[in-house]
């Protein structure tokens, strides 16, 4: 008995074994289509994440009392005219503006070897070769023009025309879907519907307070740079208004560039472009942060900047740009499932 019970449980081993062998063997065969069912999900998954992002604007817009029907409206063609803003009008003139910038850039680099005897060695020439390189790229593709990059892009673009037509209709069913995943979890558990509904809260506040500092951003950061005469200051602004996607150190690389295409164009200018960015990170940091994002999703700088060293190695660039609301997520977790320990103790 005990001979066929070894035997029955050496036979399960083999097939299990066998079984593991013939999956790491076929894998190029379920990863391929593994890889495929990816692409097909993706930009499904990205329009119900657009679609939930766009959410806290559209009841923003209903608490107006303006009609459903017209609110999408009203996103659906500020998102066309964002899109074709950027495509028809700023890409011409951002080409002309980031030429300007590195041509700054290789100035002030130039400037600093010669005027103070300070010798980068590799490092200089590494410098020069890479932006002479992104100056003839930038050239090329003005030259070229935009149908070879589309034509070179075309899976991208098709994604993002899926993901931005699959986050409009979820975002037009979005009250049924948060409904009946409420319903659901009020049927499954009143703890996790609670929780749930924390996380949901909290991000909704992130979200609209993320999206109110990129325009306020993008807007303060363009007037002050046009008004002290930077040459390049829509191109900055835009940084601006994108560089709070990496928190703390997007703007501070935004200004670090702000800082030295200023000193490269004249000392004056330089100086101004340091008080001006000392004088506004104060008012950001001091009084536009705290006014829109309020008391809630406040986490500590030191979380902040391990999250994004932490995503960054985890994930790439995009890991840098989750990580702050994942981050929000983990200490609201915290926070809520200590609370609970706390009154079951009590």
């Amino acid at each position: 008995m005990i001979k066929n019970k070894l035997d029955f449980k050496l036979v399960n081993i083999a097939l299990i074994a066998l079984i593991c062998f013939f999956i790491y063997m076929a894998n190029p065969l379920w990863l391929g289509i593994l890889d495929k069912i990816l692409k097909i999900i993706l930009p499904l998954f990205a329009g119900f994440v657009i679609a939930y992002a766009l959410y806290p604007i559209l009841e923003t817009l209903r608490e107006k009392n303006i009609p459903k029907g017209i609110c999408i409206g009203i996103i659906i063609f500020v998102l066309i005219a964002i899109i074709t803003t950027i495509v028809v009008l700023l890409v011409p003139l951002l080409s002309n503006q980031i030429v300007s910038l590195i041509d700054s850039l290789i100035i002030f680099i130039k400037d600093i070897t010669t005027n103070y005897n300070i010798d980068l060695g590799n490092l200089g020439d590494s410098l020069f070769k890479t932006f002479n390189e992104i100056l003839t790229n930038v050239g090329k593709y003005v030259s070229d023009g935009a149908v070879k990059t589309i034509n070179a892009s075309i899976n991208v673009i098709s994604n993002v025309f899926i993901a931005l037509a699959s986050g409009i209709y979820f975002l037009v069913d979005m009250d049924k879907i948060r409904k009946n995943i409420k319903n659901y979890l009020h049927r499954k558990s009143k703890k996790l519907y609670e929780y749930i509904s924390l996380l949901d809260r909290e991000i909704k506040n992130y979200i609209k307070g993320f999206l109110t500092i990129v325009c306020i951003s993008f807007f303060e950061y363009t007037i002050i740079y046009y008004i002290i005469g930077h040459p390049n200051a829509l191109l900055l602004g835009i940084l601006s208004g994108l560089g709070n996607f990496i928190p703390y150190f997007g703007g501070i690389f935004v200004q670090v560039i702000g800082i030295i295409t200023g000193f490269s164009l004249n000392f004056s200018l330089g100086i101004t472009v340091v008080m001006v960015t000392l004088i506004t990170a104060l008012i950001d940091s001091y009084l536009l942060n705290p006014l829109v994002y309020g008391k809630s999703n406040q986490v500590h700088p030191i979380i902040v900047i391990a999250a994004v060293f932490g995503g960054g190695i985890l994930a790439g660039f995009i890991g840098i740009i989750i990580a702050l609301p994942i981050s929000i997520i983990i200490i609201n977790s915290i926070k809520f499932y200590k609370e609970e320990i706390s009154s079951k103790k009590s």
